[in-house]
């Protein structure tokens, strides 16, 4: 989206029907319609965007979130979900088996407090089970001390401010929050999770198995992921893959998604193609002269719709 604001010169998006549609299915969990009619699509409480490259499923996801947060929701948006199993600190905890990444599990924190803490300052704590502490960041382990809890009368603000301000707890209230936030009922509440496929591949981390030889560690071993991964709940979220940022081809089925979770979203139709390109010869992205109905269309079936590149394209034209 940063990209694109800057080469077109002004921070405009395309409300798209893809778009549309999944802010009506999520609006109509929250706010059903008075009188159900037999054509409404299915409502689905999970959601994974799937389509080709550089189809908009990010932009649809990111314009999904605003949306929710101009309605009021408390939106737990991973912009890079592949951060998450990439770079910082990784230690084994074993009072849960899993491997935690406090440098991350701070960064999620502070980006969660920061759109939400209005929300947060207003609901309560409902979990009170201690938390277990890992291992702080280039720190080490705490003495005799293996686990923490809230105070009663706690606020989920306060949850959140206790993983920041401790780093061998960032881990533990990470995965609490999940908990928490399951919980929640005076508010919508909506996961939205951008580069979702990464979290059903492997990390970019390491465990030695001998002493020539070591094997990488798969997303689901990770602590925060393992906590905010599956898609077999009540919760609405939706999860958009990121082909730019793929490693593989995942398969149909994944693990912890419903079967009919996932939805294609497509390239550009030929009327949101005209729009588009209208919209960067107003920006000047192209000669007046050079433009016209036979050249966008060119451009629309030489990059077959997708977004980027017919942005690229565009000032080629003569």
């Amino acid at each position: 989206m940063e990209k694109e604001f800057g080469e077109a010169m002004r921070s405009a998006v395309l409300v798209r029907q893809g778009f549309l549609d999944l802010r009506d299915n999520f609006r109509r969990i929250v706010d059903p319609p008075s009188w159900p009619s037999d054509k409404a699509p299915k409502l689905r409480k999970q959601v994974v965007l799937d389509g080709p490259v550089s189809c908009g499923k990010s932009i649809a996801l990111a314009m999904l979130v605003h949306w929710a947060r101009d309605e009021g929701w408390l939106v737990f948006y991973v912009p890079k979900g592949r951060e998450w199993t990439h770079g910082g600190f990784y230690y084994k905890n074993p009072q849960t088996g899993l491997w935690d990444t406090p440098v991350q599990a701070e960064k999620i924190l502070k980006d969660f407090r920061m759109w939400n803490e209005g929300h947060l300052m207003k609901l309560p704590c409902q979990v009170y089970d201690p938390i277990p502490l890992g291992e702080g960041a280039g720190v080490g382990w705490m003495k005799d001390v293996d686990s923490m809890t809230m105070p009663e009368g706690s606020t989920l603000d306060d949850l959140v401010k206790t993983g920041i301000d401790h780093t061998h707890a960032a881990v533990g209230v990470v995965v609490r929050l999940r908990k928490e936030l399951s919980l929640v009922k005076e508010i919508p509440v909506l996961f939205a999770i951008d580069q979702y496929n990464s979290w059903f591949t492997f990390s970019e981390y390491e465990v030695p198995v001998t002493l020539h030889s070591c094997r990488p560690l798969h997303a689901r071993e990770v602590a925060t992921v393992n906590a905010f991964r599956s898609m077999m709940h009540d919760n609405m979220m939706v999860g958009a893959f990121s082909h730019s940022t793929a490693v593989g081809k995942l398969r149909k089925d994944l693990p912890d998604v419903p079967a009919d979770a996932r939805v294609n979203f497509p390239r550009y139709s030929l009327d949101e193609a005209a729009t588009v390109c209208h919209y960067y010869l107003r920006q000047r992205l192209v000669r007046r002269e050079a433009f016209s109905e036979e050249n966008w269309k060119k451009v629309y079936y030489l990059s077959n719709g997708n977004g980027s590149e017919m942005r690229w394209l565009i000032p080629l034209m003569r």
